[in-house]
């Protein structure tokens, strides 16, 4: 199992050191998060946060946590992401998914909100990403974005692609497919909600007996987060173990909700990964 470690807080400088930190500490993975506008948080754009984070860092795998192409227009998706690729020598993982329609950048500039659009909109962009990091020429006519023939220069430095995690909600077919035509998943579960288990142990075996056998790739991830307490390590082992026994292959601690203040994390990042494997 990899562990990585997502900052929610801070300014650019701050989240650019702190991914430093990650690194000094042996993490595997630096995550921000990406948003337009929701409600009064201090939100900084994720490409140019992980552009300085690149540059604070030279080991760990570097994404944002997650990333909705249904409100971003892919080709310049395309060209953030490959350019963040080259900037931090093929370091960036690109997760994706539906996105949280209480975004502003959603609902409150006249982006679809409706599930099956956003679903649509997720699978052609993800197609129109590949097709343009290949460094070939590419076109697509689809329901929702049309590209005549390009071709992007420079591909990305990873080959075939950047590694793209999905969401995919167990036990979902459709949701669950559409994640191993790519490198990960980001596990989620059917119906979650507060009187759900959500992600448990058993959702992650289950996720893994399926892709073990329909994923298209044998390095295929699989993804799930939470919070530990970093002073207590044989604590903090046995909320993860059950996870790792059961295949999740990264582990990213993700403190949310406060106390989480640059300070607090600075703190919980020093005192190392939550090794349960």
């Amino acid at each position: 199992m990899r562990y990585g470690f997502l900052i929610p807080a801070g300014g650019p400088r701050e989240v650019a050191e702190l991914a430093r930190e990650v690194e000094e500490a042996g993490w595997d993975g630096a995550f921000y998060w990406d948003g337009i506008a929701i409600g009064e948080m201090d939100t900084y754009d994720p490409w140019v946060v992980m552009a300085a984070m690149a540059m604070r860092t030279e080991r760990v795998r570097i994404g944002a946590m997650l990333t909705p192409p249904a409100r971003r227009r892919p080709w310049k998706l395309a060209r953030e992401t490959m350019t963040l690729d080259h900037l931090s020598g093929g370091r960036l993982v690109l997760p994706v998914g539906l996105g949280a329609t209480d975004d502003g950048g959603f609902s409150k500039v006249g982006e679809p909100t409706d599930r099956k659009t956003r679903a649509q909109r997720l699978d052609e962009a993800l197609e129109i990403l590949t097709g343009l990091w290949s460094g070939e020429p590419f076109s697509h006519e689809g329901a929702h974005y049309r590209l005549e023939e390009m071709t992007f220069r420079p591909p990305t430095v990873q080959r075939p692609r950047v590694p793209i995690w999905v969401v995919g909600a167990w036990p979902s077919e459709r949701s669950m497919n559409r994640a191993l035509r790519y490198d990960g998943v980001l596990a989620s579960a059917v119906g979650g909600g507060p009187d759900s288990p959500g992600v448990t142990p058993e959702t992650i075996r289950n996720i893994r007996e399926y892709a073990q056998k329909n994923a298209k790739t044998d390095d295929f991830e699989i993804v799930w987060e939470g919070e530990t307490v970093g002073d207590d390590p044989a604590s903090a082992a046995s909320i993860v173990r059950p996870y790792a026994e059961a295949g999740a292959t990264w582990w990213i601690e993700s403190p949310w909700t406060p106390p989480n203040t640059p300070e607090d994390l600075s703190r919980r990042i020093g005192q190392g990964p939550p090794r349960g494997d």
